[in-house]
């Protein structure tokens, strides 16, 4: 018997009722993977474990990572002015917007529909200021369009490349921008008013990759090891330490209570729903989950394809105890 058996009843429990449609629950430590298994299906489509699946914002910490490699290398500082990268960008503002603020959610950029009719850098050229820079805490998908931009100019590559290169290393070769994939379709987008297609056309760097369970445990087992593989070990510290702490945060901002904002990361160190407080990671929209809890040594991602899947009951906390407890 599985130490993670509770997590996999969970999962099963959830497609069986009907509030997930399609999922897989892979679960790995430093030795390995320990789970990967999948239920439900999409249609008449059953879910394998060798599936693809819309990240959302999943992708986000991805990109994040990929920024950080550019500090490492000496190419980008969390200091820098997103508008070096960006000309034009800032005009109606004060305030100087800097990558570690659009890494944390305080840049005061607005978070505007991810299938935007006149693209992302238009929009965020558009875009004013709800506050200034680093004194509040406004969740926003735009800004990582700042942080693709930042990534390009430091690089002199296509940030797509540069992510690509970062994942390689990890050992996650699925994972990918490009919907030829085949990922599972998503239910109820037009339910939270979202065009999706629009969004799939615009490889959005804050919402727009796909992968397998697979891709993430890879990544999460690289975090787990912190040899250096994916990022130096002082990054994978800098990432997790929390950059909003007694910040002010402006509605709408997707969370839960007891969470703080690292560099690209969501830190779960103060959540009333959970057992373990060293955990940090990333939900998507749709419902997938990645997530590292260092101390205990173990990571876990669950991808599914259902928007704001607690409209239909689910408790995601439930999910994250039944890994960590079933740690030994």
């Amino acid at each position: 018997m599985s130490s993670y058996d509770h997590a996999i009843d969970w999962v099963r429990r959830e497609t069986d009722s009907g509030a997930l449609p399609a999922a897989v629950l892979g679960i790995a430590t430093a030795d390995g993977v320990q789970e990967l298994v999948a239920f439900g299906a999409s249609g008449e489509r059953a879910a394998s474990v060798g599936d693809h699946f819309p990240l959302f914002s999943v992708t986000k910490p991805i990109v994040a990572m990929t920024a950080l490699r550019a500090v490492e290398r000496g190419r980008l500082a969390l200091t820098d002015p997103l508008s070096a990268a960006v000309p034009g960008f800032g005009a109606q503002r004060s305030d100087t917007v800097e990558l570690r603020h659009l890494l944390s959610h305080s840049s005061g950029i607005g978070d505007p529909s991810l299938g935007s009719p006149l693209g992302l850098r238009a929009d965020l050229l558009a875009d004013g200021s709800e506050f200034g820079a680093g004194a509040a805490v406004r969740y926003s998908s735009l800004a990582f369009e700042g942080i693709a931009a930042m990534i390009e100019h430091a690089t002199a590559t296509p940030w797509q490349h540069a992510v690509t290169e970062l994942v390689t290393d990890a050992g996650a070769d699925g994972f990918t921008f490009d919907a030829d994939c085949e990922p599972h379709p998503v239910f109820g987008a037009a339910d939270v008013g979202l065009d999706y297609a629009a969004m799939q056309k615009l490889q959005h760097p804050g919402a727009g990759a796909y992968a397998r369970a697979e891709d993430l445990l890879a990544i999460g087992r690289a975090l787990l090891a912190d040899d250096g593989t994916l990022l130096h070990p002082a990054s994978v510290a800098a990432l997790q330490r929390s950059r909003t702490d007694g910040l002010p945060v402006f509605s709408p901002a997707p969370g839960r209570p007891g969470e703080a904002w690292g560099l690209g990361f969501k830190l779960r160190q103060n959540s009333p729903g959970l057992l373990a407080g060293d955990g940090y990671g990333h939900s998507g929209w749709a419902g997938a989950e990645f997530w590292v809890y260092p101390e205990q040594g173990v990571c876990f991602t669950l991808l599914t394809n259902v928007m704001e899947p607690a409209r239909f009951g689910v408790n995601i906390d439930r999910l994250h105890n039944a890994v960590v407890a079933g740690t030994r």
